[in-house]
């Protein structure tokens, strides 16, 4: 589904890379989509991840959102993801003094999801690790600015309709957040407009299947298979 896991495929099963066709993940933008009706926060960072996955790279966003903090007093953080009682997560927020600007929510449905994706200022994912970054594309399709670091495919995702950070870099988040936050009404709105608009003509689940239609049919047994199947239908 990207091009950094065809390149951990190929390396973990001894492949070479032209044996591994990559098509990407495609996302549903008829229900990830923005809510006009909805109004947007100006101080609501919103991250989808595992509180406790290494991998997800929250340590490093609280980190970064205890610094935006001396800023920003009255900004909020709400994770999508359980956090695990007892857990290293759950000490850090302890130790960086954050438990009343945090809240976990988890378990919800995708109609809630976008909802609030719709309520959200920006969306970040701090992640170390990404075979592709849906969590991204979702947020962009809602038509949410972005802040998402350079791993995996993530990057590519966002393009120049978001902002790119380094990976485990406290700094390098806080700054990429403000970035956002320091932008006016009018410019985040031409953001939100850009990410949109990429996600639709880029990873849109419409787009996405006409590729993965030309790539079966590249096969000669599925391509014979498929019109005999289409030729019955209209019998």
């Amino acid at each position: 589904v990207s091009q950094c896991s065809q390149k951990d495929i190929a390396s973990d099963f001894a492949l070479s890379l032209d044996r591994i066709s990559v098509i990407y993940n495609g996302i549903d933008t008829n229900v990830f989509k923005p809510i006009p009706e909805i109004k947007r926060h100006s101080n609501l960072v919103m991250a989808t991840a595992s509180a406790d996955a290494p991998l997800k790279g929250v340590r490093y966003l609280l980190e970064a959102f205890a610094i935006l903090l001396q800023k920003y007093p009255n900004l909020e953080l709400v994770l999508v993801g359980k956090l695990h009682q007892g857990g290293n997560t759950e000490q850090l927020i302890k130790d960086l003094n954050l438990i009343s600007s945090i809240s976990f929510v988890s378990g919800i449905s995708t109609t809630a999801l976008v909802k609030m994706y719709a309520q959200a200022t920006l969306v970040i994912v701090p992640s170390i690790y990404e075979g592709f970054g849906l969590p991204a594309g979702e947020a962009m399709s809602c038509g949410v600015p972005c802040v998402t670091t350079d791993v995996g495919d993530c990057k590519l995702i966002v393009g120049n309709s978001g902002v790119v950070v380094n990976q485990n870099k406290v700094e390098s988040i806080a700054n990429g957040i403000n970035r956002i936050l320091v932008m006016t009404t009018a410019e985040k709105r031409k953001l939100s407009i850009s990410a949109r608009s990429r996600i639709v003509q880029n990873f849109g689940i419409d787009f996405i299947s006409a590729l993965y239609w030309d790539y079966y049919c590249q096969d000669p047994i599925f391509f014979r298979d498929a019109n005999k199947r289409q030729n019955e239908k209209y019998r």
